[in-house]
């Protein structure tokens, strides 16, 4: 789906406010988070979001994000914002919780057979500790994986063939959604069990193949600092540079013309009506 100028504008401002409730449940509850991604390279390279940027992302130490779950559902208004996320039920494919807009539409093609919130999202990605000895970390890498496809049920794309086809063998292997979930809780077990305290380095193990594999510096992630973003101040890892260069390279530096586009695969974005709107059009449909 492309957008014009405008409907970037208005998602962003919409995201914004999103982005500044998130910050008062955080302060409030005094959780630990970050922009990270594309608004933390908006942050430091705009002052604000990158002007083609259709979402916010942000990253929470494990222990932030666990606590997070419960005290969302207890402090936050889940009639206008629902947290989102798989579990034993149901998986929403993603590997990572979401806060969702409930008042408008955002409904992505690989969801659409889910009757969850559709609303705006703001994604929530956790940070974990990352073992120093390279046997160890080939082995939270390997159980890594093995929770991002149970967890995602969907075959890896764009990742080589071998992948895909050893992807499909996997989940070929555990058709039940039952056990699925049991091997994606174990595997999330064994990958988060290096707590950030004892590590010197962090890393993000529920960004997909390519980001999991890399580590930062633990004390980039010590504690936030604010920036400003679209005139508020917002919080950024105090060591956004180092982050920011292993993750992107030379990230003061615009992208070629035709990579300046939204990246994410939307069948319908409405800020002005419910997602329930759409129920049974773009979501849910009946099948004949």
């Amino acid at each position: 789906m492309d957008y014009s100028k405008e409907e970037i504008k208005r998602i962003q401002k919409k995201s914004l406010e999103m982005a500044l409730y998130f910050k008062k449940i955080c302060d409030e509850n005094n959780l630990l988070f970050y922009f990270c991604g594309g608004c933390c390279i908006g942050t430091v390279r705009h002052q604000g979001f990158i002007p083609w940027d259709d979402d916010v992302d942000v990253f929470m130490p494990r222990k932030d994000y666990e606590l997070l779950k419960r005290l969302w559902k207890k402090n936050a208004d889940t009639s206008k914002y629902a947290l989102v996320d798989s579990n034993e039920f149901y998986t929403d494919h993603n590997l990572f919780l979401n806060i969702r807009d409930n008042n408008t539409t955002f409904i992505r093609p690989y969801q659409n057979n889910l009757d969850i919130s559709h609303g705006l999202i703001l994604d929530v990605l956790p940070l974990d500790g990352c073992p120093s000895g390279k046997f160890r970390r080939k082995v939270q890498l390997m159980w890594a994986m093995v929770y991002s496809l149970y967890r995602s049920q969907l075959v890896p794309e764009n990742h080589g063939k071998i992948m895909e086809l050893l992807g499909k063998a996997a989940l070929a292997i555990i058709p039940s959604f039952k056990l699925r979930y049991k091997v994606w809780r174990f595997a999330e077990k064994q990958m988060t069990k290096y707590r950030i305290e004892d590590c010197e380095y962090v890393t993000e193990l529920c960004a997909g193949p390519h980001y999991m594999k890399n580590r930062y510096p633990k004390k980039a992630f010590d504690k936030a600092v604010y920036k400003e973003f679209e005139g508020h101040m917002m919080p950024v890892p105090q060591g956004y540079d180092a982050y920011l260069k292993i993750a992107f390279g030379d990230y003061m530096k615009l992208p070629p013309e035709e990579k300046r586009a939204a990246h994410h695969d939307v069948l319908i974005c409405d800020l002005d009506k419910n997602y329930k709107h759409y129920k049974g059009k773009y979501y849910c449909c009946k099948q004949k």
